[in-house]
């Protein structure tokens, strides 16, 4: 099948699917006659395999490993788990970081009162003015 009916087959970009050629993930099809690239039935499962890992946050370099692991029928599960496990802590830290800058853009959304005046103590803030009036109070005391 050509690389349209791939892309609408797996749900990914025909953008993507050249991406992941380029950069090894999948080998590059045969081509007809046409020029037009070939999938077969395993390159589907093969990019299926790279869009639902990329969808659970894997990286491309991890994405490279499943897939190594994936073709290793003598691999481990304790390997494939612990790739797993990795990458839901990281996941789990990011959530953190993304709640803390959640929570802060919400307290200065309660700083502003959103009106018709200039002065804005979010621009402040992210400029820094705010930090540096507080830190030469600090200073001052």
């Amino acid at each position: 099948m050509n690389i349209g009916d791939a892309s609408q087959r797996i749900g990914v970009s025909q953008r993507m699917i050249r991406h992941h050629e380029k950069i090894g993930l999948i080998s590059a099809p045969p081509r007809r006659d046409s020029g037009y690239r070939d999938y077969s039935d395993v390159d589907l499962k093969r990019l299926r395999f790279i869009a639902n890992a990329g969808d659970l946050g894997f990286s491309i370099e991890e994405i490279g490993d499943l897939l190594q692991l994936w073709s290793d029928e003598r691999r481990a599960n304790s390997e494939v788990k612990a790739l797993a496990l990795a990458k839901a802590d990281e996941l789990g830290r990011k959530v953190d970081a993304l709640a803390a800058m959640r929570s802060s853009l919400l307290h200065l959304d309660r700083t502003c009162h959103g009106d018709d005046r200039p002065d804005c103590p979010i621009i402040e803030t992210i400029s820094g003015e705010t930090l540096a009036v507080h830190a030469s109070s600090a200073k001052d005391n």
